[in-house]
This record gives structure tokens, C-alpha cells and sequence, in this order.
């Protein structure tokens, strides 16, 4: 499928309750995509319900870590968390991704709980539709509150019939 017959991110109509993925989170933090940071104002606005799980939110919480590691130049790029761990010390000089994560539920964004029910059943997404384990997560969770649909930046969840993706299209 081509990209550009994928809905955008703008193409969610309002009143829409839509989960938002990971990437969503860590194109707007980091920058990269003005129709992230649209997306979320609308949610903030209360044009848009946006979900997303507490293990997405662990999710953007170390991918930012290891963003804001390499920015403040604490270590090269490159196997990021295991240059953390070996020096703890540098993990304790980070905070702005705390920060970041902090604000999620400021901006309208409702955090859903995931328990040992929602990942035995995400076990569906990973055997019908080849879906990692956090991915396969976000399918059962979204299933859970009924969401009209997953904005997200990861061409994975395309394979799975029935489900409505928006993609932003402003990505290089």
C-alpha cells in the first residue's frame, strides 16, 4: 500500500477516540513532525479522545532517555541503554524526558492501565498478524476501549484487516 493512500493524522475526524502509539509521542518531542504536535493540540482541545496505555508511556519514556543521552553528547549513538547501564551515573544527570512524559496526561491524553488479561489476548495480534509484543499489546488495548481507530508511525500495524491506521505524512 502506498503511503499517501494511508489517512493522515489531519484526516481524523473530531470526536474521534483514537489510541496513539509510541511514535506519535517521540516525533512530537523530538520534532520531526508538525502533524504529531496538531494531533495532540486537538486532543488537548477535546476535538480528539486520545488513549494511550501505561506501557506505550514506558515505551516513549525510554526512547526519549536514550534521544535526550545522545543529545546532551553523555554517550555516543549507538547500543544507547547498554552505555547507560554500564555507567549509572549518567543515567542520574537525564530529566528532560521525565518532563516530557509528565505532560502527556496534561494534554488531554487518557492513560489506560494494561493488565495480565489485556496480554494474554494481545497474543492474537502476534499470531495472526505477526505483531511484536508491545505492538501486539496496542491492538488489545484498543480493542478494549473501543477506539475508532491507532495513530501511529509504524507501517506494521497495516497488516491488520479491519483496523483503521493514520500515519502522518509529513515524515522525511
Amino acid at each position: 500500500m502506498r503511503r499517501n493512500t494511508i489517512p493522515t493524522l489531519d484526516e481524523i475526524p473530531n470526536g474521534s477516540r483514537i489510541f496513539i502509539d509510541a511514535s506519535i509521542f517521540i516525533y512530537h518531542f523530538t520534532g520531526v513532525s508538525k502533524e504529531c504536535r496538531r494531533l495532540l493540540e486537538r486532543c488537548e482541545q477535546g476535538g480528539l479522545e486520545g488513549i494511550v496505555s501505561v506501557t506505550l508511556l514506558a515505551e516513549v519514556s525510554h526512547r526519549l532517555m536514550m534521544i535526550e543521552a545522545v543529545s546532551k553528547k553523555l554517550v555516543e549513538p549507538g547500543n544507547v541503554a547498554q552505555k547507560l547501564r554500564s555507567k549509572p551515573s549518567l543515567v542520574r544527570k537525564l530529566g528532560s524526558y521525565q518532563e516530557q512524559i509528565d505532560r502527556i496526561p496534561l494534554m488531554g491524553i487518557e492513560v489506560r492501565p494494561v493488565d495480565l488479561a489485556t496480554l494474554h489476548r494481545s497474543r492474537t495480534g502476534r499470531e495472526s498478524f505477526g505483531l511484536l509484543t508491545n505492538d501486539s499489546i496496542v491492538l488489545a488495548s484498543l480493542e478494549e476501549v473501543e477506539a475508532d481507530g491507532l495513530a501511529t508511525g509504524d507501517q506494521d500495524f497495516l497488516r491488520v484487516r479491519g483496523l483503521k491506521v493514520f500515519h502522518p505524512n509529513n515524515l522525511g
